[in-house]
């Protein structure tokens, strides 16, 4: 059970404001702002030279004009392809670079490839360094990948975590203590009640949901109990 004071902002915009722009990009960070959103949620993955980018996909085939895996290509490579609207792939440090000027706070999920969680969390972790992003600020790191929590946990534990769930494991609550997390993050398909929010509740951690785009959903969420909600849609679910 964590004693740390977290309080999420009520809406997060998801990989930036999918709904209103290529994801991931800086220019879904920006429009998520222009629409409202004090918050952005992102994915960070390695690039093929080790720097953290902007990417949900292990493949560039869904979300570039390119092909094939997103660690084939360094940094610089991924630039120079096409994330939408003639945009490249940004880098981690772009990202926070914006959100500072925009005023934006960050939900930051580690999204490793398989196997590179402690690898993909430690890059993470000296990129917020170098940029001048440490746990005072406006940020919470979180991930499905257990591993890379467990290394935010021990080399800068100071920073806010959450705890990304899928299904209904059944071991969530222990996973959740044993990383020390402050929110834990199901999926909106995975909250059949509000029992399900009472639980986290109960447990101490923060709660919070992906993705609701649906206003009657997402206003049941918070009449249960919701402290947060990721959307692609932020307009949509402003003011509830």
């Amino acid at each position: 059970m964590t004693a740390r004071a977290f309080t999420p902002p009520r809406l997060i915009g998801h990989r930036g404001a999918k709904a209103l722009a290529p994801e991931n990009t800086l220019g879904s960070i920006r429009a998520a702002r222009a629409a409202g959103a004090t918050w952005v949620e992102i994915d960070a993955k390695l690039a093929g030279d080790g720097v953290p980018v902007l990417m949900h996909d292990a493949r560039l085939d869904r979300t570039t004009d390119a092909a094939g895996p997103v660690v084939a290509r360094t940094a610089e490579e991924l630039a120079r392809v096409d994330a939408g609207g003639g945009e490249g792939v940004p880098t981690l440090a772009q990202c926070l670079a914006l959100c500072r000027e925009t005023g934006l706070g960050l939900d930051l999920e580690i999204k490793p490839d398989p196997g590179t969680g402690p690898e993909t969390a430690r890059a993470v972790l000296e990129v917020l360094k170098n940029e001048g992003w440490g746990p005072d600020g406006e940020i919470v790191i979180t991930s499905f990948d257990r591993a890379a929590l467990a290394v935010v946990r021990d080399t800068a534990p100071d920073f806010i975590r959450g705890l990304l769930l899928t299904g209904r494991p059944a071991d969530w609550r222990a996973a959740a203590a044993a990383l020390k997390v402050d929110a834990v993050i199901p999926g909106s398909k995975d909250i059949l009640g509000p029992e399900d929010v009472a639980a986290i509740l109960e447990g101490g951690w923060v709660p919070m949901v992906y993705t609701v785009n649906d206003p009657e959903r997402a206003k049941q969420l918070y009449d249960w109990g919701m402290a947060s909600i990721v959307t692609d849609d932020p307009p949509a679910l402003l003011g509830l």
